[in-house]
């Protein structure tokens, strides 16, 4: 189905019945395109600047993670100041050699520009390099609303431009590399600018079919039925772009996770392991999701579940 972007954004302010009938409407469509099986993969999410300088210690705690049956690891964040120029592709090496097989997903478009500018060569060079020392797939993060007004309000100052920021993730689109789709939302950004978001998004995994999942994070406290609302405008208007679409349980609880999974979320992304090695390796320490939480997730909804690789294949 399509829709208007005023209808969107009347949408987006839906609320009881008109809320659970736009729910349903987008459960609908999610049942449609990726079916019944509620995902998620094993991973652990690594702190570039905390640990990625040593690279001994990033040796150990990916090993440590593919021991307790992670397939994935994530970093974000800049490596510091101080490291080596081809620092971020010794890491990815590092990485890659620590687990072979694992993916790694990691570097967010500044992290990215980052790296091609401390090797003074072009981003599309850095990404190829990536690719073949290991690298799998980019966060779409840094994207928070694609506006460069809203943007510059939220960092309290300039802000990488949108122009800039889909520059950096088409680049790792046409490198091989695909990314998360993100928004962060929920701050002084208006349901228009949320829509306009979207449709931008949208417009960029047309081009490049190279987004595997939608994350919608709230900046603070949103209330439920706009969280809600915002995930089933997200499924209808990303519908056969952006298939995927994940309930953040680390940003808005198991309990309104479960509710997006009902409105058209299939995913609950990662279980983000600690492991005993160093816990504080990663910013979620102690926010984690076991395999029983999953299945018991799945069992009050009536549906299947299914670990899934990065990209959305079967372990």
């Amino acid at each position: 189905m399509t829709i208007s972007d005023a209808e969107a954004v009347e949408l987006l302010g839906a609320d009881g019945a008109d809320l659970e009938e736009l729910c349903a409407r987008a459960d609908a469509i999610r049942r449609d395109l990726v079916g019944d099986e509620i995902t998620f993969v094993v991973n652990r999410n690594l702190d570039t600047e905390r640990v990625g300088a040593d690279l001994g210690l990033v040796r150990e705690l990916v090993a440590e993670a593919a021991s307790l049956g992670a397939t994935e690891i994530c970093m974000q964040g800049p490596l510091p100041s101080g490291a080596p120029d081809d620092g971020y592709l010794a890491l990815i090496r590092t990485i890659a050699s620590a687990a072979p097989g694992i993916h790694l997903h990691a570097f967010r478009p500044p992290e990215v520009a980052d790296a091609a500018a401390r090797l003074g060569i072009p981003v599309p060079e850095f990404l190829r390099l990536a690719r073949e020392a290991g690298l799998g797939s980019v966060p779409g993060t840094a994207a928070k609303i694609l506006d460069d007004d809203v943007r510059a309000r939220l960092n309290g100052g300039p802000d990488m431009p949108v122009e800039r920021w889909i520059e950096l993730i088409t680049a790792a689109h046409e490198a091989g590399l695909t990314s998360t789709a993100t928004m962060v939302y929920g701050h002084v950004e208006t349901p228009a600018q949320q829509v306009a978001h979207l449709r931008l998004l949208a417009s960029i995994a047309e081009r490049t079919g190279g987004f595997t999942e939608f994350i919608a994070m709230p900046f603070a406290d949103v209330p439920p039925p706009r969280t809600r609302a915002l995930t089933a405008v997200a499924r209808i208007i990303l519908a056969g772009r952006i298939n995927h679409i994940q309930a953040p349980w680390p940003k808005v609880g198991k309990a309104l996770a479960l509710e997006l999974l009902r409105g058209g979320a299939d995913d609950l992304g990662g279980l983000l392991l600690d492991g005993v090695l160093d816990p504080s390796a990663g910013q979620e320490q102690g926010i984690s999701l076991t395999r029983a939480d999953v299945a018991a997730i799945a069992a009050e909804l009536g549906r299947p579940v299914r670990q899934r690789t990065t990209r959305y294949g079967t372990v």
